[in-house]
């Protein structure tokens, strides 16, 4: 027992049919991977106390109680039973800005919602997630963080033998759109009201004395997620498996399986092994996204109203705002991106031209807006064209019909257009040689330049170099 971490256990306060008690198993042989000292400061942990032992869960606070969390969810469109079958809560943890924040650990061991898998992970998507998550930060993107990684001692068997590691996540909670599915499906209406009164009392507290605080707590997870998406699109990033279960109420992203990041911009973008029909490419994310917060509503409509037809009615005026509020979002963000500080009549159409021309060339996403932060045109088979040359000029003139001076547009860009991203074969290859050599070099190097991706230093050059081809680049679950 730690009795050095002091955490509290809000979520135990629900009925019990949305946990069930779960020790971490035992680690034989913990060994320390990554630390993340700086989220440790922020959160005012002593990382001194994240001792290998601590981020297995061989080593739990002392008055924790540690559970795994029951929810079910839509995995491709198909409902259900699920539950953390693999993770395990040990509580949470307040910062000293008075936040609330989960710890949890990923990969700890089998639980009561395990359907027959061993409950535990590999290192390499352990650090996997560690990485993309802390880049997602990096971003500016609401997301789900890694304190810690740790290697377990044990194998664990994939396609092939795989050392296990745990991972210890943070979040503002694991609250799930799966989890009030869970409730309305297995619950009682009670269990229902229960859920969405904890997760009003920790994410939005504001609505908490609200008449109508059920309709205005789906119209806040539905603003959170259209903001949520709205980024993820504007840096090209692919979550991979939107599945109910895996979109939270705090509007953070989670679960970083199969996700990636676009090279080659095109819409029908996938790179997950497992979404061989294309329901979650980068271009069906912000209409996935509208259709599970609708199964949110679906959960939610006796709270809203008691007559079935009158709620149905509230909530579909609630959801017809979700593409209004992503597209004001998405066209705020590509208007900065091309240095344009407000939008005006005309805006639309001179980004969808762009769009569809780099679609049309297969340019790199990233770097064509790069080159507009940089100014400099050279290097992209696009900037060569014809069309594009004209385009250029048109969006020359909208830019030097703005009140502010080129110089502060050219700024401006910089601030919403990264130098670098993951990308995803720099992603591999530091994974490939931690994994297979028990090399972190390339892993640390990757975590530090993309600690501030719009910084455009000269450490970042190299990173910001296209893959020789990705046609063939698939991403895995990892469980």
């Amino acid at each position: 027992m730690n009795k050095n971490i002091t955490l509290d256990n809000s979520y135990i306060t629900l009925p019990d049919i949305f946990y069930s008690k779960q020790l971490p198993a035992r680690a034989p042989f913990p060994k320390t991977i990554l630390v993340n000292n700086a989220l440790a400061e922020e959160l005012g942990i002593n990382e001194a106390l994240l001792s290998a032992s601590f981020i297995t869960g061989n080593d739990i606070p002392e008055n924790a109680v540690p559970i795994a969390q029951s929810y079910a969810g839509h995995q491709f469109g198909h409902f259900t039973m699920l539950g953390d079958g693999r993770a395990i809560l040990l509580g949470e943890w307040q910062t000293p800005q008075g936040k609330t924040v989960d710890l949890q650990l990923k990969g700890a061991g089998p639980t009561s919602y395990s359907r027959g898998g061993d409950g535990r992970a590999a290192l390499g998507p352990m650090v996997r997630e560690y990485l993309i998550s802390e880049a997602m930060h990096g971003l500016g993107i609401p997301t789900t963080r890694s304190l810690g990684v740790a290697t377990t001692g044990e194998s664990v068997y994939r396609e092939s033998k795989l050392e296990g590691a745990v991972l210890a996540r943070v979040a503002a909670s694991h609250l799930r759109v799966g989890t009030f599915q869970f409730a309305r499906q297995f619950g009682t209406l009670d269990d229902v009201m229960k859920l969405a009164d904890y997760a009003i009392a920790r994410h939005y507290q504001e609505i908490a004395d609200d008449e109508n605080k059920y309709e205005n707590f789906l119209a806040a997870v539905m603003e959170r997620q259209a903001k949520l998406i709205a980024k993820w699109q504007l840096v090209g990033f692919i979550h991979g498996v939107m599945n109910t279960d895996n979109m939270t109420i705090s509007g953070e992203t989670i679960d970083y399986g199969p996700c990636a990041f676009m090279d080659t911009y095109a819409r029908n973008t996938v790179y997950s092994s497992i979404d061989v029909q294309g329901r979650y490419a980068y271009g069906n994310q912000p209409p996935i996204a509208h259709w599970n917060v609708m199964r949110l509503a679906e959960s939610l409509l006796p709270l809203i109203h008691e007559e079935e037809d009158r709620a149905i009615e509230l909530a579909e005026t609630i959801l017809q705002k979700f593409p209004k509020i992503y597209h004001r979002e998405w066209m705020e963000g590509m208007c900065a991106k091309l240095g344009l500080f407000e939008e005006k009549a005309g805006d639309e159409q001179l980004v969808g031209e762009l769009l569809e021309l780099m679609e049309i060339h297969a340019a790199d996403y990233t770097n064509t807006f790069r080159a507009f932060a940089l100014n400099t045109f050279e290097g992209i088979a696009l900037f060569k064209t014809e069309n594009f040359l004209q385009w250029k000029e048109k969006w020359e003139v909208r830019r030097a019909n703005q009140e502010q001076s080129i110089s502060q547009s050219n700024e401006f860009m910089k601030q919403h257009n990264p130098a670098i991203i993951p990308r995803n074969y720099l992603v591999e290859n530091a994974l490939a040689a931690l994994v297979n050599e028990g090399n972190n070099e390339l892993v640390l190097e990757l975590l530090n330049v993309l600690k501030n991706p719009y910084t455009y230093s000269p450490e970042q050059e190299k990173y910001a170099a296209v893959p020789p081809s990705n046609d063939s680049f698939k991403t895995y679950c990892g469980t």
